[in-house]
């Protein structure tokens, strides 16, 4: 009989998580794979670990007392494992960084894809979610937030994008419906509504000279994915808030006209941050020093 590292590692997670569907996504796995492994594991030992129904996961006595005597073995295990990994001379495997989904769209192509190119042995696994999350007791090696986000226990690299939102209209919307001057007029006009992960509608910040509102748009469309607020924009069918970055190739070429300027504020910047690591591998301190490169060229 033969347990691999990765079904020992289901378990591990499903009962950290609680639940088979975020556990497999930690571990980038589909949820059937992880419970197979699970399932394997439970009939190699002969013993059911986890007690399963439609609503929860809970560890079985059997499922405790295994836990109990796998897990700090399996902590040592990854340990020499990243004891190992630190000693390649050329950076390879796998990065897995969680992210905002705005922030992964802003580093992807000037941060990730170049990384890709530069060090081809590197694998890097991006898990974009809205929700903050521990990133150690996720797996992964790096997020990516905002910087007044960062937990204070994590080292912190500022990336130095400057980021802010807009409030964008298709050229023939704004000539049909004329061009708000100040959020109150908002009140005249088809705008698109912003679902946060709990639920709640994002209310629009402005700021100007010292004045600041936020405001609860009305509108025909409440979305919670940018990607369908932009074509609905670009369709003339009304006002979106979108992050400039996502938006900045339709404004150059006249697809989409930036409304508000002087009450859109500045956000805080991008950091990249993660734990400190006393046997980081040859990839993860390469992935380091290429956003500090990057980093201290666009602020040269």
């Amino acid at each position: 009989m033969f347990t691999g590292l990765t079904e020992l590692d289901a378990v591990l997670m499903v009962a950290r998580r609680g639940k088979f569907r975020a556990a497999a996504l930690e571990l980038g796995m589909s949820t059937t794979a992880l419970s197979n492994a699970v399932g394997k594991l439970e009939r190699q030992l002969g013993v059911r670990l986890f007690n399963r129904t439609t609503r929860s996961v809970s560890l079985t006595e059997a499922g405790e007392r295994f836990i109990a005597k796998v897990a700090p073995a399996i902590g040592e295990i990854h340990e020499a494992m990243s004891i190992a990994r630190s000693q390649q001379a050329t950076p390879a495997g796998v990065l897995r960084i969680n992210a905002f989904p705005t922030a992964a769209r802003e580093i992807f192509p000037w941060l990730v894809l170049p990384f890709l190119r530069a060090y081809p042995q590197v694998q890097i696994d991006i898990v974009t979610e809205s929700r903050l999350v521990d990133i150690v007791a996720g797996g992964f090696d790096f997020g990516v937030r905002s910087a007044d986000l960062v937990p204070i226990d994590m080292i912190a690299l500022p990336l130095g994008v400057a980021r802010r939102n807009v409030v964008v209209g298709a050229p023939e919307y704004l000539k049909a419906h004329g061009t708000p001057v100040t959020p109150e007029d908002l009140a005249h006009h088809v705008c698109f509504r912003v679902r946060l992960p709990n639920g709640a509608i994002y209310r629009w910040p402005f700021e100007k000279a010292g004045r600041s509102a936020h405001i609860d748009v009305e509108g025909v469309l409440t979305l919670d994915e940018a990607s369908l607020a932009r074509a609905a924009a670009l369709a003339s069918v009304g006002l979106t808030l979108a992050m400039e970055s996502d938006v900045r190739d339709d404004i150059e070429a006249g697809r989409l006209v930036c409304v508000l300027e002087d009450w859109t504020p500045k956000l805080a910047p991008l950091s990249l941050y993660y734990p400190n690591r006393r046997n980081p591998s040859a990839a993860f301190k390469a992935f380091i020093d290429f956003a500090r490169q990057h980093y201290e060229t666009a602020s040269a």
